[in-house]
């Protein structure tokens, strides 16, 4: 896990190494990561998970249970008596649930939005709704009874998709953008599977919401994010606000036009970003020299300095910032967050993105808009999943104030 990625978590890199002081913090944090990461487990379990002794465990299990991070209770497990542990809870919890193009990732929290459970599985490319929707509810299910949660402690739950969304309606607002979901009414399928109120946006919308509370874009009130992976997307936060346009449309910039004349895109127009920067694009450029390769394959050999590879990210780099200019020329954001699987890439991908973002927008006194990578990663779009699912529980009067 990345640091900085579960504020709430205990940290051992926040304590003076070679202490005693120190030892225990990194022992107290072993612990805490190896709950948040299976939601449930025995004292005897975590002992064997952490490497720690079961006298060493019991010790800081007590501790953490009094300062209110951990929770306890009495089970059986194979016919003997044992203690369970897992992170505590309060005023009930919330589901996120994110759909890449290629992946499936759920996630359930606290109302103060600390994560107990999370889970992350690949899917088909051309996965139908109804599987995954399916699949995700049985996940969720399967989550809640990890954590020793009811069904009627889940709030709310926030859905993200790879395709724009009429936010008031839960469905896709364009159609063949994603294969095999138009039309589909996905709060009504979930809200059938979990009996909890369901809200679905845009994928890099919730990218955009997560980083602008808890990530690189706090005490930001204009953030720009941008999601880099198989598709390329994009959400605009103004005043803690997502701004979705007429149909849910704004912020697409893997669908601004970068050159007229270019390749037809899956939308159907020309010379879309997508086109040049997408992860498909990228990988066919280096077919015929390199033989098939994944992305995280093309990152970590430009990484080791492939010439090719890091030829390729550079030229995608510099397509982003020509589409990135644009949006900042129009929205005039203070800071522009890159997330998704490219980011991953650094400044091989950042540095002439950011070169050409200073050169194509209008100067300005304040100097050129910061281009920074995402602070929560692979997580950040479940993560606004779950901000999207506790926002509309208070607002909705199944919370009460909580400090999130």
């Amino acid at each position: 896990m990345a640091p900085g990625r579960y504020p709430d978590r205990v940290r051992a890199d926040r304590v003076t190494p070679g202490s005693q002081t120190s030892l225990r913090e990194a022992n107290r944090a072993r612990i805490v990561s190896a709950v948040q990461q299976r939601g449930s487990l025995t004292q005897i379990e975590l002992a064997g998970v952490t490497g720690l002794s079961p006298a060493t465990v019991s010790n800081i299990v007590k501790e953490l249970t009094s300062a209110g991070v951990l929770h306890t209770a009495h089970s059986t497990r194979n016919g003997r008596r044992a203690l369970k542990v897992t992170l505590a809870r309060n005023l009930g919890l919330v589901a996120g649930v994110h759909f890449g193009t290629r992946s499936l990732r759920v996630a359930v929290a606290d109302a103060s939005m600390r994560v107990l459970a999370d889970q992350h599985m690949p899917l088909a490319p051309d996965h139908r709704a109804d599987t995954g929707l399916r699949r995700a509810a049985l996940l969720v299910g399967e989550m809640l009874s990890a954590v020793d949660a009811a069904p009627d402690e889940l709030l709310g739950v926030g859905v993200g998709v790879p395709a724009p969304v009429d936010v008031r309606t839960g469905r896709i607002s364009t159609v063949g953008m994603l294969r095999g979901w138009d039309g589909v009414d996905v709060p009504q399928i979930l809200e059938d599977h979990l009996g909890a109120p369901v809200h679905v946006d845009n994928e890099a919308n919730l990218g955009a919401l997560a980083e602008a509370r808890h990530g690189a874009g706090v005490g930001h009130d204009a953030v720009a994010y941008l999601r880099v992976s198989h598709g390329i997307g994009g959400g605009i936060v103004l005043g803690d606000r997502v701004v979705h346009g007429r149909s849910g449309v704004a912020g697409e910039i893997g669908h601004v036009t970068i050159d007229e004349n270019g390749p037809i895109c899956r939308c159907g127009n020309r010379g879309c970003l997508e086109t040049f920067a997408g992860a498909g694009v990228l990988l066919g450029m280096l077919s015929s020299s390199r033989g098939p390769l994944t992305l995280r394959d093309v990152i970590d050999r430009a990484r080791d300095g492939d010439a090719g590879c890091r030829r390729v990210l550079f030229d995608a780099g510099q397509h982003l910032g020509v589409a990135t200019a644009s949006l900042c020329n129009i929205v005039d954001p203070e800071i522009v967050v890159v997330g998704g699987q490219l980011a991953e890439a650094g400044e091989i991908l950042l540095g002439p993105m950011r070169t050409v973002v200073e050169q194509r927008t209008v100067p300005a006194a304040a100097g050129p808009v910061q281009v920074v990578a995402a602070a929560l990663g692979a997580t950040a779009e479940v993560r606004g999943a779950l901000v999207v699912a506790l926002d509309s529980a208070r607002v909705g009067g199944a919370l009460g104030v909580v400090s999130a």
